[in-house]
């Protein structure tokens, strides 16, 4: 069993800059009136601090109270298109895996055939696996594979039957190895202008906690 891991995070790690003003410049907000029911932050790259905070697969998320989303949407068109982003929820509103299905998927083409594959900070909550499972049943060009760094409330009967309803609904669900949050740096985390862009560190760990997760996904699925 992994050891307990209680850091108290500072705002930064948090997702809330330690200086608001600064964060702002970096995050483009989706105002309130666009998407009424949401207060959700999207961009294409999340600041390197949110990633190494939010992204840690520890057992015990101590402080780690939001989900960051990076999407890669490939359409099957007369055209192939390929989008790519992320979603950081205000778990005050709604949450990203909500906010892609609201405010992404539908600006992509109609109709179309869509791999889309997300890499997540931690598994979706009940709610969030029922909208899922809805997505995939009413869109049949809709095929989706979930890389996820932790899973969430996964002792709940509730949540395990969630995650083996979204199996059903023909998502794909893994855990993040170190190769996939190395992507995730790589693709999706920003890198300081002007400098080399600086290679992924995994943390301690790190192997050894996908292992524990993929054992408990394996059991629940």
């Amino acid at each position: 069993k992994m050891a307990e891991k209680q850091e108290e995070p500072s705002n930064a790690q948090n997702g809330e800059p330690d200086n608001a003003e600064e964060g702002e410049g970096k995050k483009k907000k989706v105002k309130r009136e666009d998407l009424p029911p949401f207060e959700i932050v999207t961009g294409e790259r999340l600041p390197a601090i949110f990633f190494k905070f939010q992204f840690r697969n520890v057992e015990y998320s101590s402080g780690r109270n939001k989900t960051f989303l990076c999407y890669v949407v490939e359409t099957q068109g007369k055209e192939p298109v390929t989008s790519r982003g992320y979603l950081e929820d205000e778990h005050a509103a709604a949450h990203a895996e909500m906010a892609f299905f609201n405010s992404i998927l539908p600006a992509c083409q109609a109709g179309a055939r869509h791999d889309v594959t997300w890499y997540v900070s931690s598994s979706p909550c009940v709610t969030c696996a029922q909208r899922i499972c809805e997505a995939l049943r009413k869109n049949k060009g809709l095929r989706l594979t979930i890389m996820v760094g932790r899973l969430f409330m996964w002792e709940e009967p509730e949540m395990q039957a969630a995650l083996r309803s979204m199996k059903e609904a023909g998502c794909k669900l893994r855990i993040m190895k170190p190769q996939d949050f190395e992507y995730v740096w790589k693709n999706f985390v920003e890198q300081e202008e002007g400098e080399e862009a600086k290679s992924f560190v995994p943390w301690e760990d790190i192997q050894e906690n996908f292992q524990y997760y993929e054992e408990k996904l394996a059991e629940i699925l």
